[in-house]
């Protein structure tokens, strides 16, 4: 398993080895010593499944309370997935970092607690799962716009083609406006 930095050092991208022959292929999604050993400490208690259609977008969302790490990855199709950082007191505070998991490169992402997280849709359908350190409080969850001017996200969506996104991501708060953590 093979554990790289990003643009955000505390979000790691994850490369699994994979063992394949003309069956199929094997790899471990997740291994707690070797991570432990990579400096990602999780403790996972809840895994979740969404399945989304070509040029929907989900997020920018994270919890202000109980705040969730999360690793993530994609098992069917393929999405453009960001992490942003929400921590006031880091020197990484409102940058992001973004990249592509898919089926086929079976890249995952780790994202500690303390950052916003959204994936826009590339392929027909992707089934994307996580795993969170803390269990969704909705009472707690946030929204931040995933088109906010100050963050500039650069999603790889074609001209023209607006995402497809829920009622409470379209009344997501700017970047600016947002409850963050300290």
């Amino acid at each position: 398993m093979r554990i790289r930095d990003t643009a955000l050092a505390e979000v790691k991208l994850i490369e699994p080895q994979i063992f394949g022959d003309a069956r199929g292929y094997f790899f471990e999604s997740w291994n707690a010593k070797a991570f432990r050993e990579a400096g990602i400490e999780a403790r996972f208690v809840q895994d979740n499944h969404s399945r989304s259609r070509r040029g929907v977008l989900r997020g920018l969302h994270y919890q202000v309370s109980q705040p969730q790490g999360k690793l993530v990855r994609v098992v069917s199709g393929a999405v453009f997935d960001v992490a942003v950082d929400l921590r006031r007191s880091s020197p990484g505070f409102g940058r992001w970092a973004g990249v592509e998991l898919s089926a086929w490169n079976h890249r995952m992402l780790w994202l500690p607690p303390g950052f916003g997280h959204g994936f826009y849709v590339l392929s027909e359908t992707a089934d994307f799962l996580y795993k969170t350190t803390d269990y969704w409080a909705p009472e707690h969850e946030r929204t931040i716009r995933w088109d906010d001017p100050t963050l500039a996200i650069e999603w790889p969506v074609p001209a023209g083609m607006p995402p497809r996104v829920s009622d409470q991501d379209a009344r997501g708060v700017a970047f600016t406006e947002a409850e963050c953590y300290p």
